[in-house]
């Protein structure tokens, strides 16, 4: 294999290497947004859930008709 054979892939390697690692970053970015994103689900769920219970005279919203029926 030649000199210039050889350092064309290593430079290929070396670009690959940083690619997958940025890519491992923004990865572990969107897992944390969607950590942070279900928590905030979950806290609206559970006012909603709550909000529901204080007002139950009324027919809870999952089980009106919609407007055009």
């Amino acid at each position: 294999m030649s000199d210039q054979r050889l350092t064309e892939l290593e430079t290929q390697n070396a670009h690959l290497t940083r690619t997958v690692e940025e890519l491992s970053d923004v990865i572990a970015g969107h897992a944390g947004e969607i950590e942070v994103l279900t928590r905030r689900v979950r806290m609206l769920m559970e006012r909603l859930a709550e909000t529901d219970l204080v007002t139950s005279d009324s027919v809870p919203l999952s089980d009106q008709r919609p407007p055009h029926w």
